[in-house]
């Protein structure tokens, strides 16, 4: 489900700033239609089987349409999630928004790390006994960059 980022980067003497967002191949639009066909096409084959004698046919439709309902709808949620990483001043600020719910977190610069694994697989801000993960919405080889880009910007003269 993750595939892909959207990176906005500004950089000036001591800013940093990047967003990340999911990788969305369909709009909201896009998505209704998509279900739309995906439902008129499976219920249609369905009804057609059904008149025939093969009734037993219609719960199940019903069904995979209701799953592919919950699903589609899932995908619709999430479609806004977002990572904010931003570096303004002595404050290293990160915000989340997954689902409809914000959250937010900063560290102070000078005393923030930026963890990750050899691989990119993983990488956190670190600062005082928290640890916050960031780049989810990444692959590996972006979350590096970011690590790097973060590293950086950390420790330039601020």
């Amino acid at each position: 489900m993750i595939a892909g980022t959207e990176r906005s980067e500004v950089a000036h003497e001591t800013g940093f700033r990047r967003v990340i967002r999911r990788n969305n191949s369909l709009s909201s639009t896009g998505r209704l239609v998509a279900f739309a066909l995906i439902f008129i096409v499976s219920i249609g084959i369905a009804v057609a089987f059904a008149t025939f004698g093969a009734w037993l046919i219609l719960p199940f439709a019903g069904l995979e349409m209701l799953v592919l309902f919950i699903a589609f709808r899932y995908m619709e949620r999430h479609a806004a999630d977002y990572e904010l990483i931003e570096i303004d001043g002595d404050t290293v600020k990160v915000e989340w928004a997954n689902g409809g719910t914000l959250l937010r977190g900063a560290f102070n610069r000078h005393w923030a790390q930026v963890v990750s694994n050899e691989d990119g697989s993983r990488i956190a801000l670190r600062s005082h006994g928290r640890e916050l993960e960031i780049g989810r919405y990444m692959n590996d080889e972006q979350r590096l960059d970011l690590a790097r880009a973060l590293k950086r910007r950390l420790h330039a003269a601020g």
